[in-house]
């Protein structure tokens, strides 16, 4: 490190260990995306199956440190929502290796021609997809987004630093290594894929890394992503927290409803996708009300009442809790959810508003103008009409593996795949002219 880098360091903060070991992943990242930005879709596309068919050999490996990060979760009392982020037994290795072949098998999204023309005088331009460079990922004890966002920065031509969380450590080694090793063993810089050590220093030094590190993208909780939005000087993409609504409209098919509602708390309930809270308009109450606490008490869901859905649960004899007002703002991430009953739409709209994260909210409604209001009333990444939250992916949307779902609104929202983590270049082509 030379001495203006150390004195930098020291003035903000960052111990110079940790600066320097930023400065040289990030410089041979740097140097690799060079190399992944002039590969062909077929050389992507071998080293994605390549590094497919790697995880698919390591699983047994994989598993084993997995299980240690595990123990090492129970043993300082990690909740149940989390231990299931960080769990990946062999299916859930399939499935990941699984989406890294998916994402083979997606187009290309470098070089495409965005727009275009020819100028009146005789120049061609146009606008091309073309990789950010060097893309930096903080994010918590979730694994596969090691694999999801190696994968991803490969195809789209971009180098990747990682920092998951502590409590994934030995699984994220794991699996960089194994990742690491297939690039090679394709004869491609190992440094496409790296993994940064150390504690918050580090994170410090990667979030202020500006210059070295073109793009940073936050998966996590509140406070992460709050973290690296308010201290990072790289240009940060936000990812949000979802604290996503299920609205049950007076007009809504009930039978269909409670299989939404039920599917969008408890098909995943550690997942930012899935519902948090339900509002049903007084008009179903006795026809559906019911009908919904009892399915959720019997799937093992806590119930977060306000006054009339207490009082249905207490004449049902199911526990409850009244809800509080920091419940409508709660990311459970658990079999917990909150529930309102409403008058009518439109204090369905002011509730979401007031507390809604922008993630995905839902309606569940045959009327076709309440649906329309919905879609155009709400502020959010997704809208879903008679459909669970859990869609709300980059997979189930067609996109193969996703690096995250943004609920900001400039260059990218939602799930976010290969095309999000482009930039574009304008290319001028002529035969000698000069402006006058």
């Amino acid at each position: 490190m030379s001495d203006t880098a150390a004195s930098t360091a020291r003035t903000d903060g960052i111990d110079p260990a940790d600066r320097a070991q930023v400065t040289t992943l990030a410089r041979a990242a740097r140097r690799a995306s060079l190399t992944l930005a002039q590969l062909s879709r077929a050389e992507k596309d071998a080293a994605l199956r390549a590094m497919a068919d790697a995880l698919d050999a390591a699983t047994d490996t994989i598993v084993a440190a997995n299980a240690d990060d595990l123990q090492r979760g129970r043993d300082s009392g990690m909740p149940s929502g989390l231990l299931d982020r960080l769990r990946l037994d062999a299916p859930r290795v399939a499935a990941v290796a699984q989406a890294t072949r998916d994402v083979a098998g997606l187009p290309d999204p470098v070089g495409e021609v965005v727009r275009g023309s020819t100028l009146a005088n005789g120049l061609h331009i146009r606008q091309v997809r073309v990789p950010m460079g060097v893309v930096g990922m903080i994010y918590e004890a979730r694994p596969n987004v090691t694999v999801d966002a190696a994968a991803l920065a490969l195809k789209s031509g971009n180098a990747v630093i990682l920092r998951g969380g502590s409590a994934a450590a030995s699984t994220n080694a794991a699996l960089v290594a194994v990742l690491r090793a297939a690039l090679a063993g394709q004869g491609l810089p190992e440094d496409a894929v790296a993994l940064l050590d150390g504690g918050h220093g580090a994170v410090r030094a990667l979030m202020t890394a500006r210059g070295q590190v073109d793009l940073l993208i936050p998966r996590g909780g509140a406070g992460l992503i709050q973290s690296v939005v308010t201290e990072s000087t790289v240009p940060v993409i936000e990812t949000g927290v979802g604290n996503c609504h299920v609205y049950v409209d007076a007009a809504a098919d009930l039978d269909r409803a409670a299989a939404i509602v039920l599917n969008s708390k408890t098909h995943r309930p550690s997942v930012c996708n899935a519902a948090e809270s339900v509002l049903v308009h007084e008009a179903v109450v006795s026809a559906f009300l019911p009908r919904l606490l009892a399915d959720l008490a019997g799937a093992g869901v806590v119930l977060h009442t306000d006054a009339v859905a207490s009082a249905v649960a207490g004449d049902l004899g199911l526990t409850h809790e009244a809800a509080t007002d920091a419940d409508w703002d709660t990311e459970y991430l658990a079999l917990e959810i909150a529930v309102r009953v409403v008058p009518d739409l439109d204090t369905a709209l002011e509730h979401i508003r007031a507390h809604g994260s922008g993630h995905t909210e839902a309606i569940v409604t045959e009327d076709r103008g309440a649906a329309r209001r919905f879609v155009a009333e709400v502020d959010a990444a997704a809208v879903m009409v008679n459909a669970s939250t859990r869609f709300t992916d980059g997979g189930e949307f067609g996109f193969g593996a996703e690096i995250g779902i943004s609920t900001q609104k400039l260059h990218a929202r939602g799930p976010m795949a290969l095309p999000e983590l482009t930039t574009t270049k304008w290319v001028v082509e002529g035969d000698g002219q000069i402006r006058g």
